[in-house]
């Protein structure tokens, strides 16, 4: 029996240019011609922005219509017939072309666009070679939009990519058109720089150069930089970009396109990130610390006092008191290194989860989810908790914004901030981090009631069967129970909170519960690949807030900053003080390592190395080093085989990376199971600090790159306090106080914030206050200075 194809239909045909072309019923003109490749000019039109039709670029002539239209705001219909390349498109064009060149200033040798602008591209197949008009050109002056983006606005042709970006995409409304007819600008609303956290963006979506990349200004010509891909690794997307280098330097970065990863954006800190690798502080030979002064020296002697040094921590003291430690941003060739070197020394004690509060849980710091996350943006429910997605994981939450701005997503959130997202909450929770379990249990408590299903006999249902449901926890579990695509994200600040795994537990049984997706980010970087090549404590081994809370006698560290990078940068440096011998693979000499460390190899880092990293999707993806490292650093791989060379350890006489590569892909490693709890009662009382990690401050490159600190919010770390319990503490608003943790203590300047939890201290991590205090999640002192 033959088959009968159903027919499509939602397609319908059109003839362009003589040629049948398949178009869907209610897309615009310029959709189905590009889906076919055929080509038509436009400035203002862009495939992930509303319709603007307003730069008229893209007039075409189709037949019976009384004048040209514009492909882009023109739907189809059946039986159009489409002229692209007619007389009197080739007019219309010609004579948009015309009128967007009067006033357009003639300073392509000296624009950064030049070689790369659409204007310029388009003006060849479509400009006159001599203009009609002999008036005076307008000139717009320039806005100061911040450290990122340089603005000349005299070169604007008002097509309004970036006011539709920051209004649609980015959520933040930045930008818009000001004035009437020969006076229109695009300007800010009021004088302030753009603060938006994809504000980037629209250096690429600009045409023609008004806006452009500021740092990398008059640095180098189009024609003069060669493109090569890289992954960035400043959240768990891996966000798809190019590195634009010239005389192996790497000089701008700019998106690579990848639907199921990051579409066409990047963050600003995947873009401005790279500039931190020229820091004044980079380490650029090997140094070992003689008679309590540094010593540079080269890397056979180096390499062999380090051997030394672990060697005889082992031999005195049994592997059981040495610690591997290492950042999340190491590839996952380097994780599985540092994994078997570990294994080799005998210690169990390995770990590259630094932030990690909770140790009790094996499977934290481990992906999970139910659904891609690319998914995220068709969802009708969202509940987020622990979570600033927007500063966190911003490609995230610009599909969020998507899923919102559909009309069809409810977001809710319970955190200890109200923070500020890019769309509306339809419930949210704001408490102090101590009441997170009992907030998400009365989640889960509702949930049970709305499912009609009686609580186990567990220590999460006897838990439960203490609280009551609120209206706030009734109304969340009610609408995840009316999704259809409904997820439930436990953020960052989940992932590092003192009780993480309960959080965990009690996520997992609301998301079975009412059939919504769990979404479990794994962390900062490249933290799956780190899970995945081992990276994470053997049996009997301690996690790395425990290695640093118990002190051990020798520590190699790779990539990381105890004052900045850890749980706990108190307890980190008595340990690193106390310890007989600190190796530290690293990029940047700070002050810590400089005071703690007793050898120090220099380490090139993404984006100066090769090897591959893992998303919180599972996908793998690849990395080719970008640029030549500075001096004698070498990319961390070959630094690890050397010293497990020197340390005549077994595993440590490939060849190559590729040797590497296939050794992680032989690897069978269970995936790791959460751990049973037993205990989710955390009200501990008295003031407690809530230290999510600053937007531009997560990693070592992040915190040395100028044009991100520049920015106002890198610059706003005064530590915040809701009204009321200030002025139950008697301490006012911008007052200096001395803030305490664990014996250690700072000054600071408080703020009054009305969206901080009551009980709360909201004082981020990764930064120089921070990093003179203690835990992170921990309980705070906080008094007026005398």
């Amino acid at each position: 029996m033959a088959t009968v194809e159903k027919q499509d239909t939602d397609l319908l045909t059109i003839e362009v240019d003589g040629r049948e072309v398949q178009a869907r019923k209610g897309e615009m003109l310029i959709e189905a011609t590009d889906r076919a490749g055929i080509e038509i000019p436009r400035f203002c039109y862009h495939h992930k922005l509303s319709i603007a039709a307003n730069c008229r670029m893209c007039l075409v002539d189709v037949e019976k219509a009384p004048k040209p239209l514009p492909a882009c705001a023109t739907p189809v219909a059946p039986g159009m017939k489409v002229f692209t390349h007619s007389k009197r498109a080739r007019d219309a064009q010609r004579g948009v072309m015309e009128f967007l060149l009067i006033n357009h200033p003639l300073d392509c040798p000296i624009c950064d666009q030049g070689g790369e602008c659409e204007l310029q591209d388009l003006a060849m197949g479509y400009g006159r070679s001599i203009s009609r008009f002999t008036e005076r050109k307008r000139v717009v002056k320039d806005k100061n939009l911040g450290p990122l983006i340089a603005t000349d606005m005299t070169r604007c042709i008002h097509c309004t990519r970036c006011v539709r970006f920051l209004e649609e995409v980015a959520g933040t409304a930045e930008m818009g058109g000001i004035g009437r007819g020969e006076k229109t600008e695009i300007s800010t609303f009021i004088e302030r720089n753009i603060e938006s956290e994809l504000s980037g963006n629209i250096i690429d979506l600009c045409p023609v150069g008004a806006l452009t990349n500021k740092p990398f200004r008059f640095s180098a010509r189009a024609w003069e930089l060669s493109a090569r891909p890289g992954v960035g690794l400043h959240d768990c997307v891996g966000s798809n970009l190019f590195y634009h280098v010239k005389a192996g330097r790497i000089m701008r970065c700019v998106p690579r396109e990848n639907e199921a990863v990051n579409e066409c954006w990047i963050a600003d800190r995947d873009r401005y990130s790279h500039f931190g690798l020229q820091a004044e502080d980079r380490v650029t030979a090997p140094r070992i610390k003689v008679d309590g002064k540094w010593r540079e020296t080269d890397w056979d002697t180096a390499m062999a006092h380090a051997a030394k040094r672990l060697r005889s921590v082992v031999d005195a003291h049994g592997a059981e008191q040495l610690g591997v430690l290492a950042s999340p941003r190491a590839t996952v060739e380097e994780q599985l290194l540092l994994a078997r070197l570990a294994e080799e020394l005998g210690t169990p004690h390995r770990d590259h989860r630094l932030r990690l509060a909770d140790a009790s849980d094996p499977a934290l710091g481990q992906a999970w989810l139910d659904r891609p996350s690319a998914e995220l943006e068709t969802a009708d429910a969202v509940l987020l908790v622990g979570s600033n997605l927007r500063h966190e994981q911003p490609i995230l939450n610009q599909r969020v914004r998507k899923a919102w701005r559909r009309g069809a997503a409810r977001v809710m959130d319970v955190n200890a901030t109200a923070w500020s997202f890019p769309f509306d909450l339809h419930r949210r929770c704001v408490v102090a981090p101590d009441h997170w379990v009992a907030a998400l249990g009365r989640v889960a408590r509702a949930a049970f009631a709305a499912r009609g299903d009686e609580l186990p006999d567990t220590a999460l249902g006897r838990y439960l069967a203490t609280l009551d449901a609120d209206e706030t926890a009734t109304v969340m579990a009610a609408t995840l129970n009316e999704a259809a695509a409904g997820f439930l994200v436990l953020g960052d600040q989940a992932l590092f909170h003192p009780q993480a795994a309960a959080l965990r537990a009690l996520a997992t049984e609301i998301a079975a519960l009412l059939d919504v997706a769990l979404m479990v980010l794994p962390g900062p970087a490249n933290s799956e690949g780190a899970c995945r090549a081992g990276m994470v404590p053997g049996a009997g081994g301690l996690a790395a807030s425990e290695q640093l809370r118990v002190g051990l006698k020798g520590y190699l560290l790779h990539d990381l900053e105890p004052q900045f990078d850890v749980a706990d940068p108190g307890a980190a440096r008595l340990a690193l003080d106390a310890a007989e011998c600190v190796i530290a693979l690293a990029s940047f000499a700070g002050s810590d390592l400089l005071d703690t460390a007793d050898v120090i190899l220099p380490l090139a880092p993404v984006p100066e190395t090769d090897g591959s990293v893992i998303n919180l999707d599972g996908t793998r993806q690849w990395l080719k080093a970008a640029a030549k490292p500075p001096g004698q650093a070498r990319e961390g791989w070959k630094i690890l085989r050397a010293l497990g060379e020197r340390l005549a350890l077994d595993g440590f006489g490939f060849a190559g990376l590729a040797d590497v590569v296939e050794r992680f892909d032989a690897l069978d490693r269970p995936v790791a199971q959460p751990a049973a709890v037993e205990r989710f009662d955390s009200d501990a009382g008295g003031l407690r600090r809530a230290g999510p990690v600053a937007n531009h401050a997560a990693d070592s490159l992040l915190r040395r790159s100028q044009p991100l600190q520049q920015r106002e919010s890198a610059q706003a770390a005064d530590p915040r306090i809701h009204p009321e319990t200030a002025a139950r503490l008697g301490l006012a608003d911008g007052a200096p106080v001395r803030l305490r943790q664990a014996e250690r203590e700072a000054e600071a300047v408080l703020r009054h914030d009305s969206s901080v939890a009551p009980d709360t201290v909201v004082l981020a991590s990764g930064t120089c206050l921070s990093g003179r205090l203690g835990a992170a999640w921990g309980a705070i002192e906080v008094e007026a200075c005398p």
